[in-house]
């Protein structure tokens, strides 16, 4: 038996064990998924003892996906990109890392907004964090030759200015909606808006239609953000389906099959976090 795990602290909210128990069942594979709570004075140790405890690999969440990248020695360039890991494999008794993060999110906009290259315009990345990272390095990857960043700590939108160089652009967080109507592609990264909370406050009345919109956050999966985008003519991409397209390079890795992801592993994480679409 082939087995995997996702590691963080806490973990238990993780919804990576339904995902790739899902395919491990589609594809017949006789192996597990499962969640392992690691504190982080534990992770060092965990890692080091991935094959003594029988595991091909194992996904990375919050708080240890900046120490993992660490503590890896083999890292893909997805992971080089954010110095950030979100999964983790042994490759000749070595731990190798990378973030699936870019991935899932091309991905899914691929899928979501198929169309989406063929808008003229910037790219509009709200926040500055680690998943903003992913992102930004996904669109200059792709080709983008002006991605703007807006944060409320400027500093932190000229880091990825540093990191990337001068295709991106950092920006003060109150001239956003002064860029919307240029826009191509919107994407909040923040959290603003989870579980309800909060606002990322686009004026989406100002925008291109058929501009845009993507939403990382998946909980709840209609958003104010896309619920408004939608109401005014934008494409609406939602976070959901970046979870689901990020956890496939993984689970090709330990358990050899290249899993797809389809309509009704969607509606099974839809269901479980209560807003399953008709």
């Amino acid at each position: 038996m082939t087995r995997a795990c996702v590691i963080g602290w806490p973990i238990a909210h993780s919804r990576s064990p339904l995902i790739h128990n899902h395919w491990l069942r589609q594809y017949g594979i006789d192996g597990s998924y499962t969640r392992e709570p690691v504190k982080p004075e534990d992770l060092q140790t965990f890692l080091q003892s991935l094959q003594a405890l029988g595991l091909a690999g194992c996904n990375v969440t919050v708080p240890h996906k900046e120490t993992a990248f660490a503590l890896a020695a083999i890292r893909d360039l997805s992971a080089v990109a954010v110095s950030a890991a979100n999964t983790l494999w042994l490759e000749g008794g070595r731990l190798a890392c990378a973030n699936t993060d870019t991935y899932g999110f091309m991905a899914n906009l691929d899928a979501a907004a198929p169309d989406w290259r063929k808008r003229a315009g910037p790219v509009l990345i709200l926040g500055a964090g680690g998943s903003a990272r992913a992102v930004v390095y996904g669109f200059l990857e792709a080709g983008i030759g002006d991605v703007r960043v807006f944060n409320r700590t400027l500093d932190r939108a000229q880091d990825l200015v540093r990191h990337f160089g001068a295709r991106v652009s950092a920006h003060a967080w109150d001239d956003r909606n002064e860029h919307v109507p240029e826009a191509a592609v919107i994407v909040n990264t923040t959290t603003l808006g989870m579980n309800g909370a909060g606002s990322v406050g686009i004026e989406f009345t100002r925008a291109q239609s058929g501009a845009v919109a993507a939403d990382l956050v998946y909980v709840p999966l209609e958003t104010e953000f896309l619920q408004t985008a939608r109401a005014n003519g934008l494409i609406g991409v939602d976070g959901l389906g970046m979870l689901l397209h990020q956890a496939v390079p993984g689970f090709e890795k330990w358990f050899g099959v290249r899993p797809v992801v389809t309509s009704e592993l969607y509606q099974i994480i839809a269901r479980d976090i209560g807003g399953a679409k008709c």
